[in-house]
């Protein structure tokens, strides 16, 4: 989207640096990588990336307040209820799409948001080693704020260790070892010491929890929570102690902040960037126009990596979902992506996620880097990408001046 570096990079690209990028991935993160990374990164201009942070910010300060707090209560299942949920969260994901507003220009608008954690771990590695291979990145930044990578790991481990040793801390996710997202987890014990752990291999002596290594038991002083619920839920995984016990152990990353923000988060924002969005049961009357009604998406609440969602919707769909449910979907104006990736063939749309870290104390989260994905066909799934390339998963780049 920085069209100088833009026909620079894929002036010089090939399919033999693309191989040895890849090679030089799975050898940084320890691992065969599952998800497709992208041939490319994106260039974000200045005043794109600023507009994003800006936007975010207030995003995230319409969602400090204490009326959004009680509110949110709803949002969070009792079975899942965890005590001791902390002031803040450690970690807060803003998705926006990038679209074209009606002069044309470049524009932000909010698809998703999250209070759970990301790659942070791959996310910092993988631009590092876009860098490696592609000398057109030379002079370019994937940090935010001034960070530098050593300046980066520090507030990394801060958030994720709170003065513990990295033994005590978990990283807790449901069957780590089949998650496509186990090239973050090595990442994050090689670049932390925190190991992570199956869920199912926790477990509970009074109100301390333990895990095992190397034949020892360890008690668990921190978590470093990647279980996702909905995950959890639906594949009926048996843990050995129940989120609403009360636990001697920190979270970093409590599991209440994944229902506080998300997708039921929507309703309650007034912004520029913010689509119209409604859940189901409160949605004013729908358009009979089913040209109308098209420009709107229909959500579960509570899912993740797209599944249930319904681009194209009809009143059949709004109609099938039974009353006692409404409350738990969510309607949304459709967000239109625009092309702006120039490839090979056709150009690629683009969403981008900023990722903050929240440290303990502080007054206001931080915005640290970026996840970005590509996308040629109608939703950014690798089901509607299939057969295509200069598409999946990969970071943005600016010129350093932009990113403080």
């Amino acid at each position: 989207m920085i069209p100088e570096l833009r026909a620079r990079f894929n002036s010089n690209f090939t399919e033999e640096k693309r191989r040895r990028f890849l090679r030089s991935l799975d050898a940084a993160v320890e691992t065969k990588i599952e998800f497709r990374p992208c041939e490319t990164p994106v260039f974000l201009p200045g005043a794109l990336l600023a507009e994003m942070r800006r936007s975010a910010r207030e995003i995230i300060a319409q969602l400090r307040t204490p009326e959004y707090k009680a509110a949110s209560e709803r949002a969070i299942p009792a079975a899942f209820n965890t005590p001791n949920e902390g002031a803040h969260p450690d970690f807060i994901q803003v998705d926006f799409a990038i679209t074209r507003d009606k002069s044309g220009e470049l524009a932000p608008k909010l698809i998703e948001l999250q209070g759970f954690a990301s790659l942070y771990a791959f996310q910092y590695i993988l631009p590092r080693i876009y860098k490696q291979h592609y000398d057109d990145l030379a002079g370019l930044s994937y940090l935010l704020d001034g960070l530098t990578d050593e300046s980066y790991l520090i507030l990394l481990r801060e958030v994720l260790l709170n003065g513990h040793g990295p033994e005590q801390v978990i990283l807790m996710e449901v069957d780590p070892l089949r998650q496509k997202t186990l090239p973050d987890f090595r990442a994050t014990e090689k670049l932390t010491g925190i190991p992570f752990v199956c869920i199912t291999g926790v477990t509970k002596r009074g109100n301390k929890l333990y895990y095992k290594r190397d034949g020892r038991e360890i008690e668990i002083r921190r978590i470093y929570n990647r279980v996702i619920i909905d995950d959890f839920a639906r594949k009926g995984v048996q843990a050995n102690f129940d989120f609403r016990d009360e636990l001697d152990v920190e979270w970093a990353g409590h599991p209440n902040w994944y229902f506080r923000i998300s997708k039921f988060s929507l309703p309650f924002l007034k912004h520029k960037t913010v689509p119209r969005a409604w859940f189901l049961d409160q949605a004013p009357e729908y358009p009979e126009d089913p040209k109308e009604l098209d420009q709107f998406v229909l959500k579960p609440l509570f899912s993740f990596a797209g599944s249930g969602v319904k681009v194209g919707v009809t009143r059949e769909d709004l109609g099938a979902i039974p009353a006692p449910d409404r409350n738990n979907y969510l309607i949304q104006e459709k967000v239109n992506y625009a092309p702006v990736v120039e490839t090979p063939d056709e150009p690629s749309k683009v969403e981008a996620r900023l990722m903050f870290l929240w440290p303990a104390g502080e007054p206001e989260p931080k915005a640290v880097t970026t996840l970005t994905r590509l996308s040629k066909g109608a939703m950014m799934g690798v089901d509607f990408n299939k057969n295509r390339t200069w598409v999946g998963s990969s970071c943005g780049f600016w010129y350093a001046t932009d990113g403080n």
